[in-house]
C-alpha cells in the first residue's frame, strides 16, 4: 500500500519568478511538499501573464504553480521582510532567483534567515551564479542557451545558430535544483546544518550540452552544427513520409543500424568494413541517409512505424501537442492527466515526472489565485488576526 508522499512535511518558500525556480518548486510540491508561492501583492509572478490564457485565465499558471498555496506579500518593504523571515523560521527550503546581493539589500539574506534557522537550505537561481564578472548581468534562459554551447550546435550546417523555442534552460536547471535540494536536506539530515545552493541558469544546460570543452582542450576542434545528423552514428536524421509526416530514426546501437538496412533493402553495406562502426557509418551518412530516406518517402507514417517496429528498429514519429494528447501510449501511463480545476472544470497537465511505489507524488490542486491562501499561511506563522489586517490595509500583503 502506498504511504504518504515522499516529501510529505517538508516546507518550501517558492519567492523565486520565471521558470528555473517555479519549476524546481512544482517538482517538490509534486512529492508532498507544502510550497508557499510567495508573490508581489499587486504584480504577482509574471509567470501569470506567460504563455497562453483562456477567458483571461493563464493556462501555464495553473501547472507550474500546482501544490502551491499562494500568499501577496512585499519582500521589499521592511515590513514585509519581518513577516517573510517569520515565514522563512518555520521553513526548511527557500528558493530565490532575484539577482546577487538582492536578498541582503532588503534584510533577508543568508545571515538573517541562517540566525533564526540554521538547518535552513537557501537555493539561489541566478543566470551566471552568485560570484564572478557576470554575476550582476540580467540572466534569462534564451542568453544561456546562446552561451552553453547549445545554439552554436543546432540548426541546419549552412544555417544560423538556433535558439529553443521553449524554456529548454530554465526547465533543465529547474529538474538539476530539485536534485541539489534533495543534497542539500540529505547533509543537514546528518548534520543540523542548512547551506547556501548556488546554481546558474548557465552550469546544467552547458552539462546538458555535453563535452565540447574537453575535445577542444584536448584536441583543439571545436564541434559544428550538422542538423538532425549525427557525427557519432548514421543513420540518424528526420526524414519524410509519403503522407507528409516525419519520423525520427536513431541507430546508436549497432544491432539497430543493422536491422534498419536489412528493412530498407540494402543489407550487402552491412558486411562493408566502415559500416562496423558508428563512426564509420556517420563518414557514409550521405549513402545512408539516401538509402533510409527513399525508403521511407514510399510509404505513410504508419506504415514506417509499423514496419520499423516489427523488425525491431528505433523509430518514432514527429509529434506535435495534438499527437501527444492522442497517443495511446501516453495516455494509458499517464503521462498526461485530467485534473479538476476550479476555472476549467478538467484540465490536461503534464503528470508528475516519475512514478514511485510506495511514496508517490500527486496533483493535489491547480495554480491558485494570487493571495488565496494569505491569511492562513501568515495565521499558521503566528501572525495575529489584527496584525494581518493591519498589513493588508497598507498594501504589504494581498
Amino acid at each position: 500500500m502506498a504511504s504518504a508522499a515522499a516529501l510529505d512535511g517538508l516546507r518550501v518558500l517558492d519567492v523565486s519568478t520565471i521558470l528555473a525556480g517555479p519549476f524546481c518548486c512544482q517538482i517538490l510540491g509534486d512529492f508532498g511538499a507544502d510550497v508557499i508561492k510567495i508573490e508581489h501583492p499587486r504584480n504577482g509572478d509574471n509567470m501569470r501573464g506567460h504563455g497562453r490564457s483562456k477567458n483571461g485565465v493563464p493556462l501555464w499558471w495553473k501547472e507550474i504553480s500546482r501544490n502551491k498555496r499562494t500568499v501577496a506579500l512585499d519582500l521589499k518593504d521592511e515590513r514585509g521582510g519581518e513577516v517573510f523571515r517569520a515565514l522563512a523560521k518555520t521553513a526548511d527550503v527557500v528558493v530565490e532567483n532575484f539577482r546577487p546581493g538582492t536578498l541582503e539589500r532588503w534584510g533577508i539574506g543568508p545571515d538573517a534567515l541562517f540566525a533564526e534557522n540554521p538547518g535552513l537550505v537557501l537555493v539561489r537561481l541566478t543566470g551566471f551564479g552568485q560570484t564572478g564578472p557576470y554575476a550582476g548581468r540580467a540572466g534569462f534562459g534564451t542568453l544561456v542557451e546562446a552561451m552553453s554551447g547549445f545554439a552554436s550546435l543546432t540548426g541546419q550546417a549552412d544555417g544560423p545558430p538556433t535558439l529553443p523555442a521553449f524554456g529548454l534552460a530554465d526547465s533543465i536547471c529547474g529538474i538539476a535544483a530539485s536534485s541539489a535540494v534533495m543534497m542539500a536536506l540529505r547533509h543537514r539530515d546528518r548534520t543540523g546544518e542548512g547551506q547556501v545552493v548556488d546554481m546558474s541558469l548557465l552550469e546544467p544546460i552547458m552539462a546538458a550540452v555535453g563535452p565540447g570543452p574537453t575535445i577542444y582542450q584536448q584536441l583543439g576542434e571545436v564541434e559544428q552544427r550538422h542538423g538532425n545528423r549525427s557525427t557519432n552514428n548514421a543513420p540518424r536524421n528526420t526524414y519524410r513520409t509519403s503522407d507528409g509526416g516525419w519520423v525520427a530514426v536513431s541507430t546508436s546501437a549497432q544491432r539497430i543500424a543493422e536491422r534498419v538496412l536489412e528493412l530498407v533493402g540494402h543489407p550487402e553495406v552491412i558486411s562493408e568494413p566502415w559500416f562496423a562502426t558508428g563512426g564509420g557509418r556517420a563518414a557514409h551518412v550521405d549513402l545512408l541517409d539516401d538509402y533510409v530516406g527513399s525508403w521511407i518517402a514510399q510509404r505513410s507514417r504508419d506504415e514506417v512505424i509499423s514496419a520499423f517496429t516489427e523488425a525491431g528498429a528505433a523509430i518514432a514519429a514527429v509529434y506535435d501537442a495534438r499527437d501527444l494528447v492522442e497517443d495511446p501510449h501516453v495516455r494509458e501511463t499517464q503521462m498526461l492527466l485530467e485534473v479538476d480545476d476550479a476555472d476549467f472544470g478538467p484540465l490536461l497537465q503534464h503528470n508528475v515526472m516519475w512514478r514511485m511505489s510506495a511514496s508517490p507524488g500527486a496533483i493535489r490542486f491547480t495554480g491558485r489565485g494570487l493571495g488565496e491562501n494569505t491569511d492562513e499561511v501568515l495565521t499558521e506563522a503566528g501572525l495575529e488576526a489584527g496584525r494581518i489586517a493591519e498589513l493588508k490595509e497598507s498594501g504589504i500583503i494581498r
